[in-house]
């Protein structure tokens, strides 16, 4: 059993990214299943398999410790980690070949207290990948787009586990999708993109980011997907593929 987790900021398309790579998987005759961990979510563009509402109800938190949402949220993220064996247990009734856990959207919640990394370390699986998303429409500035390769690399950091970049919404910004991808292949572009930016001290100090991450090894290729026209999937299934299974296509 693999077990790919997907992060990444709110509405960056998590879930959507999820119910896609579901429906690749099942075309080719694969079974992966969803496990949403999302207690606070409302409607899911997939039909989950385990899902954690089932064991943490976000309502019942607020009535039962008089908590407003977010008080709940983060109660309900940290209670996570206490059903892990029965979210284990059901898992594995399963026998899925993949496993897609649709972490929650407040990534901070889940990456950054301690619930989160104890999830996916005690986790039983074969192998583990971690996909961080970075939304397209917060990325079309080289600014921006740093930025947001800081939070992938602490989300890194975070869950120790390999993992895979993924840009969506990619149809929502192609007038800047070859830049991103530009600034994704090439510290030098990026760095030239940076030079162009108005406030020279943020410029600057996104410079120096840049190197350091790129020394440590954090700035990696980023695979641009569709959801709409599944644009990208097979170069992420076959990135993914590579952590998974050594290598070898999950084409059934």
């Amino acid at each position: 059993m693999h077990t790919i987790f997907i992060t990444g900021t709110a509405g960056s398309g998590k879930s959507l990214l999820t119910s896609k790579l579901l429906q690749w998987y099942k075309d080719r005759n694969l079974f992966a299943i969803g496990l949403n961990l999302d207690p606070g979510t409302v409607d899911l563009p997939y039909e989950p398999d385990v899902d954690v509402r089932n064991y943490i109800d976000i309502n019942e938190l607020m009535s039962r410790y008089q908590i407003g949402p977010n008080g709940a949220l983060v109660m309900a993220s940290d209670l996570i980690a206490t059903r892990l064996d029965e979210i284990q247990n059901e898992v594995n009734s399963l026998n899925a070949d993949y496993v897609l856990v649709d972490t929650p959207g407040q990534i901070e919640l889940f990456a950054f207290r301690e619930s989160g990394p104890y999830f996916v370390s005690h986790f039983q699986s074969d192998n583990k990948a971690t996909i961080f998303i970075f939304d397209g429409m917060l990325v079309s500035s080289p600014i921006n787009y740093v930025s947001i390769s800081l939070l992938a690399s602490s989300i890194k950091l975070r869950l120790k586990t390999p993992q895979v970049s993924v840009l969506t919404k990619r149809d929502l910004i192609i007038e800047k999708l070859r830049d991103v991808l530009g600034w994704s292949a090439s510290t030098v572009l990026l760095e030239s993109a940076l030079d162009n930016e108005k406030d020279s001290e943020y410029s600057f100090l996104c410079k120096e980011l840049v190197k350091s991450l790129s020394t440590g090894g954090f700035l990696e290729g980023i695979i641009a997907v569709s959801s709409l026209t599944m644009n990208g999937i097979v170069t992420l299934s076959a990135a993914l593929s590579r952590i998974l299974n050594q290598g070898e296509e999950a084409n059934g």
